[in-house]
């Protein structure tokens, strides 16, 4: 499978619109908690759960394609926050990459789920991980699917690749939008990221190495999209497109969306393409 590169738009912060409904407790358990209201005339339920791996609450929530809950839907899209956002950035915010998901969500008939992953520091360390994990699979029982994509931007983009590239069996498509591929190089927010993954790189190198998706490239089975910019200082791209190239060598399913003159985003049309191309991507 050929690398397709394109051109990226400039970025645009659009308005946010949307439609609030009063929150209503729906259902609680010993292990969850449910609080259901309609976004952009939408249902949408925010769910508190026990995280498993140590007994702590944890949060995601789910937008439905419409506003009646037990319509239809096909899959599931699991959209993951940038550094210093939330569950609620993929819901609610107006930016072009978010709007995109909710779009393309509606559009093909998608359950679509975004977790906090524990922090808005996260950077898919090993609790956000078993997080994602214990969702998934509950997820996949309630919902009776089996389909699910990734997608996300910034860290959530860098979160993407490494979850994948950990849980392939677990993901049908990953969409990483101005992400990187390599924590042992990456050399920004190192604060948070050993605070995520219990070291620094000289403490814990091991762990920087397991979650740098570029070093395991061989278990991106799955269609994967990447965008980059090559004036992004935040969130350097030159470890995602070696990553492209080497998946393109193992004739993978990848789509590259390059912006030479591009920084730290991208926009509706090509966030709309990179959703698209995982959700069905050309055959050869």
């Amino acid at each position: 499978m050929k690398v397709f590169p394109v051109m990226v738009c400039a970025f645009v912060l659009a308005p946010l619109l949307f439609c609030g409904a009063p929150a209503a407790a729906i259902e609680e358990g010993e292990d969850h908690a449910v609080t259901a209201s309609l976004e952009g005339g939408r249902y949408v339920e925010d769910i508190a759960f026990v995280a498993r791996c140590d007994g702590t609450t944890q949060r995601y929530v789910c937008m439905y394609p419409g506003a009646n809950p037990s319509e239809a839907y096909d899959g599931i899209l699991i959209a993951l926050h940038g550094h210093g956002s939330d569950r609620w950035q993929f819901i609610r915010d107006g930016r072009d990459e978010c709007r995109a998901v909710r779009d393309v969500a509606a559009k093909h008939r998608l359950l679509l789920v975004s977790p906090d992953y524990r922090a808005k520091t996260s950077w898919m360390g090993p609790a956000a991980e078993a997080d994602l994990v214990q969702i998934i699979e509950g997820l996949k029982a309630s919902h009776d699917l089996e389909k699910v994509y990734l997608c996300g931007g910034s860290m959530g983009g860098t979160a993407v690749l490494i979850f994948a590239a950990l849980h392939p069996d677990l993901t049908a498509g990953a969409a990483s939008m101005n992400g990187t591929a390599n924590l042992v190089e990456y050399d920004q927010f190192q604060d948070a990221i050993a605070a995520s993954y219990g070291g620094s790189k000289c403490e814990v190198p091991e762990e920087y190495k397991k979650r740098s998706p570029e070093l395991h490239a061989e278990r991106l089975t799955m269609p994967v999209a990447v965008t980059a910019g090559a004036l992004d200082e935040v969130v350097p791209a030159a470890s995602v497109l070696r990553l492209a190239a080497h998946l393109e060598q193992m004739e993978r399913a990848v789509l590259l969306v390059y912006d030479e003159a591009g920084g730290h985003q991208t926009c509706y049309k090509d966030a709309v393409r990179s959703l698209t191309f995982i959700l069905a991507p050309p055959q050869d």
